[in-house]
């Protein structure tokens, strides 16, 4: 969680949208948000607030790089407002990749489904404990301050980008941002950190050092340790 930077890069008091739920066009408040994610790379986001309708919807409008990542490019996610009125839910939905490479949702049914971070950062609730209403099978929500767009922005990216296969994150893997970002870097800490959130092995990680040792961007300080140049 700490590893996503979310940061506000315009602001209109009005603009307008297109609501596919409605089928019409809205105005409102529109924000902009520029997320910095160490486990899939840059997004830009758009999030929409409908206050007549007691909704906020975030849209990916530039995803990281991939053939994957390329199909979540326009998605949206919309959080409702919930029981309680400070609070808006989201249902549930991760992303599954089909036999022919297209980018489904499917809805989670059961608690075990949920992505632990999930889980342990959000309140995950049943749909109809949450709104009062019932849906057909079972749906469960994330409930979040409605005022939270950052909150809204990261269950995106876990739900829709997290839970795409790992060799697409590999893609997004910023080895030299990692090192900056840990100044003096420990091959041995990269590698857990590598293994853990992108899947990538240890002797994956050792190849793409050494390509980058042999361009002339990091060196060796000693067989643990390396620098950027």
């Amino acid at each position: 969680m700490k590893n996503i930077k979310i940061s506000l890069t315009e602001e209109r008091d009005e603009d307008s949208w297109f609501d596919l739920s409605l089928r019409q066009l809205r105005a409102g408040e529109v924000r902009f948000y520029k997320a910095d994610d160490l486990q899939t790379g840059q997004w830009l986001f758009k999030v929409c607030v409908d206050t007549e309708n007691n909704k906020t919807m975030v849209k990916a409008i530039k995803c990281p790089p991939g053939k994957l990542f390329s199909q979540l490019e326009g998605a949206t996610m919309l959080f409702q407002q919930s029981l309680n009125p400070d609070l808006y839910y989201d249902i549930i939905s991760l992303t599954r990749v089909d036999q022919e490479g297209r980018v489904r949702r499917e809805v989670v049914k059961t608690l075990e489904e949920v992505p632990a971070v999930i889980r342990e950062y959000f309140d995950v609730q049943e749909y109809a404990h949450a709104t009062g209403k019932k849906l057909p099978g079972n749906q469960l929500v994330t409930l979040s301050k409605k005022d939270d767009e950052k909150a809204m922005i990261t269950l995106f990216i876990i739900e829709r980008a997290w839970t795409l296969p790992p060799e697409e994150r590999h893609k997004s893997l910023d080895l030299l941002a990692l090192i900056k970002k840990l100044q003096k870097t420990s091959i041995t800490e990269m590698s857990h950190l590598a293994a853990e959130q992108f899947g990538v092995d240890r002797a994956t990680l050792e190849s793409m050092l050494s390509k980058l040792e042999e361009k002339g961007k990091i060196k060796r300080l000693d067989e643990n340790f390396v620098a950027l140049i």
